[in-house]
């Protein structure tokens, strides 16, 4: 469990199916999180049954998904996740998703985004992390720049959402970056993250 003051991560549940269904399925987190994307919803029970499954095998020198609680009352309120960590090449890309939208625009997502990013550098030999969002989601952008990452490029009109393109915005952060904000808010010119791994 990784451990923050609004939020914590943790090791996935067999009972996480049922929220993830229901986030999942809900249009307004669809759009928000995944552009609209199918890949990320509306899915059927007996779909996300067969995809929870393989999640809860993935290797997680490879990949995982970890689930956001808020602390106050441990209650389950979204996902954050990476795959495609390469060792070898020292990169993962990184995503998070915020289901319960009580929760949206109050910085539980920047803290959990924060978190596992922390967690990773600190656990494995990664040069850079990426993830990437489309260019209407505004708050999503503000809130990875704030974290660190930077935008490295644009994928233009890739996006097609509600019949009008966005552009696919694509972010990453290098482990010096990471180092450096770190040791700023080590000496307290920046606020540092309180986060402990159990």
């Amino acid at each position: 469990m990784i451990e923050g003051k609004a939020v914590r991560l943790r090791a996935l549940r067999a009972e996480d199916a049922e929220h993830q269904l229901r986030w999942r399925n809900d249009p307004e987190v669809v759009r928000w999180a995944a552009a609209g994307d199918p890949l990320f919803g509306p899915t059927t029970a007996e779909a996300l049954a067969d995809r929870f499954g393989r999640i809860l095998r993935l290797n997680p020198r490879e990949a995982a998904m970890f689930t956001v609680e808020e602390t106050a009352g441990g209650r389950a309120i979204g996902l954050v996740d990476y795959r495609g960590l390469d060792p070898y090449e020292g990169v993962a890309e990184v995503g998070i998703a915020i289901g319960e939208q009580e929760f949206w625009g109050r910085g539980y997502g920047s803290e959990a985004l924060g978190l596992l990013v922390d967690h990773l550098f600190g656990a494995y030999p990664l040069h850079r992390m990426e993830l990437d969002t489309w260019s209407g989601n505004e708050r999503a952008a503000r809130s990875f720049t704030r974290l660190g990452f930077r935008e490295e490029g644009r994928r233009r009109s890739a996006v097609l959402l509600g019949g009008e393109r966005y552009d696919r915005l694509l972010f990453g952060m290098l482990r010096a970056e990471w180092e450096e904000r770190r040791r700023q808010g080590a000496s307290g010119e920046r606020g540092s993250r309180s986060a402990t791994v159990r």
